[in-house]
């Protein structure tokens, strides 16, 4: 089964999201599946550099007592899926170029991977740089606090997931990945993803927000069962 799943770099359920994913994954009911992330930005006219999320999660959310609650109550959800959130020193971030370096990661998996008919790279959830860049860009941001329009960050993230640093450098100081990135959320947007994360299973049916392990099993198996013809 394909899986898409629309994302955005600084959504924190996107995280939370992740690994209720993963956790439904590793379920003995679950489906296999390949999986592909999409871009999404939840902030597209965040500054370079950004300032404080707490300050514009303050501005956004109707004050400070409000963007406290918000990130209280994140931070709380992130911790029972075993993820220590600091969005105290978390800056905000545009993240266009981060979609750019994880469409890039896309592109080396299928060079190596081979691109079967129907455009998606047979791996799985944790298999492929893409995935384990967008994990450490996950951490990178939620956990440690690094900006993620960097392009420092981002090039040692790529570093560290295996991809080549100098090619990663290359990437984000050209137009690459540009057009690709703009066509793909454009997509979403085409499709009605009007939250992140969306999961959209064998372009079929698209699941908003982060469900539960159970939830997500349920309907990955519901679409995986053989139609009636």
């Amino acid at each position: 089964m394909r899986v898409r799943i629309y994302s955005d770099v600084v959504c924190p359920w996107c995280y939370i999201g992740k690994r209720r994913f993963e956790a439904a994954l590793a379920l003995p009911e679950a489906p296999p599946v390949s999986v592909r992330w999409l871009p999404f930005q939840l902030d597209p006219g965040a500054p370079v550099p950004g300032g404080s999320v707490t300050e514009a999660y303050a501005k956004k959310f109707g004050g400070e007592a409000r963007a406290a609650q918000i990130i209280a109550q994140v931070t709380e959800a992130a911790a029972a899926e075993g993820l220590g959130f600091r969005l105290d020193r978390a800056v905000r971030s545009n993240t266009f170029d981060a979609h750019r370096l994880l469409w890039w990661a896309d592109q080396e998996d299928r060079a190596v991977g081979g691109e079967p008919a129907d455009g998606v790279l047979p791996n799985g959830l944790l298999d492929g740089c893409q995935s384990a860049l967008k994990e450490s860009l996950l951490a990178a941001y939620f956990v440690e606090g690094l900006d993620v329009s960097d392009h420092r960050v981002l090039v040692a993230r790529a570093a560290a997931v295996g991809l080549d640093a100098d090619e990663a450098t290359e990437v984000l100081a050209s137009g690459a990945g540009v057009s690709e990135v703009r066509s793909e959320i454009a997509g979403a947007v085409s499709a009605d993803v009007t939250a992140v994360p969306t999961f959209v299973l064998d372009g079929r049916l698209a699941i908003p927000g982060a469900q539960d392990p159970a939830t997500i099993a349920h309907h990955l198996n519901r679409i995986a069962a053989p139609r009636d013809r």
